[in-house]
């Protein structure tokens, strides 16, 4: 840096970007994959690529897939949450790769939780 005119610069520049990552945040759609040990030790890894893969055949630019520690119920790894634009959560439990295109046709696509696949009907069993 050679003067504070342009750490000034480089101060607004970043304000900028962190302005723009939080408007974009407000429209995305996250899924975010239980990825501690016990969660790659049922199977997380396949699903997490399943979901990255099945976003970017399908170009769904407004989703992002991330991870997370351990959720604290290991019973239920693989756990998977869609968490819509609006806050609302949905909690997938026990998340083969093979279940991963219909959670992102019906849920991630069409705002339609596949009940089936969710804590709730587990919880239920």
């Amino acid at each position: 840096m050679k003067s504070l005119a342009e750490l000034e610069q480089i101060r607004k520049a970043t304000l900028e970007k962190i302005n723009l990552r939080k408007e974009d945040k407000q429209d995305l759609t996250r899924v975010v994959i239980g990825m501690a040990t016990c969660g790659i030790a049922a199977g997380a890894r396949p699903v997490m690529h399943a979901f990255m893969d099945e976003i970017n055949k399908r170009q769904l630019n407004h989703v992002t897939v991330s991870q997370t520690g351990c959720i604290g119920m290991c019973r239920l790894e693989p756990m998977v949450d869609v968490i819509t634009p609006d806050g609302a959560k949905t909690t997938y439990v026990h998340v083969k790769p093979e279940m991963v295109p219909r959670i992102v046709a019906e849920h991630v696509v069409n705002g339609r939780a596949v009940e089936e696949y969710t804590i709730g009907a587990a919880e239920d069993k």
